[in-house]
């Protein structure tokens, strides 16, 4: 499938109106929280070209940005531990679908220092695509941890991606199917 890009802007533009009181909420528990809701993450984007990921900040400040299957849970605040347990923290990610950054679906956006994973996913054309807030690795349970299989999933995603895969994706992920979090 070539180009979802409409679809990626109707369908987030909905998302957030639909969701603006969540975000309002999970803004001010957020304040209560840390004082900084919002985490501000530089991520590998198409091309390779870096991008600022948004999410809602779910870990102390001054955590290390490290992969989640690296992170300590005990950094994960108490707000922190709902948000990710409901993919709450992922919502503004739509402001960077809606920016031209992600894509609903793609292979999620790895870490500038994940070297390997960036060397593995660079090999297989991963990176010929726009990252995505989900995809086939999530779903399938296959996380950052295990850069080969990753890569190789995302590369399977993209070579195979049709209009009813893009929508069972997200209808999958909407249904709370995938990874809840791969802080150990």
């Amino acid at each position: 499938m070539k180009n979802t890009r409409t679809l990626d802007i109707a369908l987030s533009f909905i998302i957030l109106v639909l969701t603006l009181p969540i975000f309002c909420i999970v803004i001010l528990l957020g304040f209560l929280d840390t004082k900084k809701p919002i985490l501000l993450q530089k991520r590998v984007g198409k091309h390779k070209t870096p991008f600022t990921l948004i999410k809602f900040r779910t870990m102390k400040i001054n955590t290390p940005h490290i992969a989640s299957h690296c992170a300590d849970k005990r950094l994960i605040t108490p707000i922190g531990k709902f948000l990710r347990k409901y993919k709450i923290d992922e919502l503004p990610q739509l402001i960077n679908v809606i920016k031209g950054e992600m894509s609903l679906v793609g292979p999620r956006p790895n870490l500038l220092n994940q070297h390997e994973l960036i060397k593995e996913r660079d090999k297989l054309g991963v990176y010929s695509v726009l990252p995505g807030i989900t995809g086939l690795s999530q779903l399938s349970g296959i996380d950052m941890s295990t850069p080969l299989r990753l890569a190789e999933s995302d590369a399977k995603m993209i070579q195979s991606i049709t209009i009813s895969r893009y929508f069972k994706f997200l209808l999958l992920t909407f249904f709370g199917k995938g990874n809840r979090d791969s802080i150990k």
